[in-house]
C-alpha cells in the first residue's frame, strides 16, 4: 500500500459516500427521471470504487470477488 493509493482510494469513497447521500427523497413530487440520473452516477462511483480496490488492494478469495461483481453489472 503506497500513500497515493490510500489517498485515491480515500478520494473515491468520499465522492460516493457523497454520491449516496444525496439520494433524491421519493416525496410527492418525485421525478422518476432525477432518481434514474442519481441512480447511474451513484453506479459509476461504485464501480469505480470497487475496480480501484481490485486492482490496488486484491483479495484472493474469487467467490467473494464474484459475489461483488455480480452485484455491479
Amino acid at each position: 500500500m503506497t500513500k497515493e493509493n490510500i489517498e485515491e482510494l480515500t478520494k473515491l469513497m468520499r465522492q460516493l459516500v457523497s454520491d449516496v447521500q444525496g439520494a433524491p427523497f421519493p416525496g410527492p413530487n418525485f421525478e422518476p427521471e432525477l432518481y434514474s440520473i442519481w441512480y447511474e452516477h451513484v453506479q459509476r462511483g461504485a464501480q469505480n470504487c470497487f475496480e480501484y480496490l481490485d486492482e490496488h488492494f486484491p483479495i484472493d478469495n474469487s467467490e467473494f470477488k464474484n459475489s461483488l461483481n455480480k452485484m455491479f453489472k
